[in-house]
């Protein structure tokens, strides 16, 4: 081990010169550069997806629609008619046990219950209606 003592200051006591020591920052830096080499595989593995081969259809028949609107005043019309609930529960069934099923927009008013909302969303659910869309919402955009 070696010192630099250097008397040129005029006192009779040597002055040391240190310098930093650079070895465990040089660790450090193995350490990380080490961990990066490792890690960085792990997060280039691809996901595979099975993706639909071939050509779609071209003749896609569209559905469809039915339109519920539920009012201000909490009534539900059918394609603009009003209906009971028995009759809408009737009308959905119908068009549930459909082989192509028709879609279904439910476009409640803001002002009508939520109660009724609910109903008519739970029924088209109890009578196997798939293609719901609850359409509207425009309304509260300002």
């Amino acid at each position: 081990m070696a010192f630099n003592l250097n008397t040129s200051n005029g006192s009779d006591e040597p002055e040391v010169l240190m310098d930093i020591n650079t070895t465990p920052l040089i660790d450090v830096m193995l350490v990380l550069l080490v961990m990066l080499i490792i890690t960085i595989p792990i997060q280039l593995h691809s996901v595979n997806l099975a993706m639909p081969v071939g050509v779609p259809p071209t003749n896609q028949i569209k559905p469809d629609i039915i339109q519920i609107d539920i009012d201000a005043s909490s009534v539900v019309y059918w394609q603009g008619s009003a209906v009971s609930a028995e009759e809408l529960d009737a009308k959905m069934k119908a068009i549930g046990q459909q082989s192509s099923q028709s879609e279904v927009h439910i476009r409640p008013n803001k002002d009508a219950r939520y109660a009724v909302f609910a109903n008519v969303l739970a029924s088209s659910k109890r009578m196997g209606l798939t293609k719901i869309a609850v359409i509207g919402a425009e309304q509260f955009v300002r």
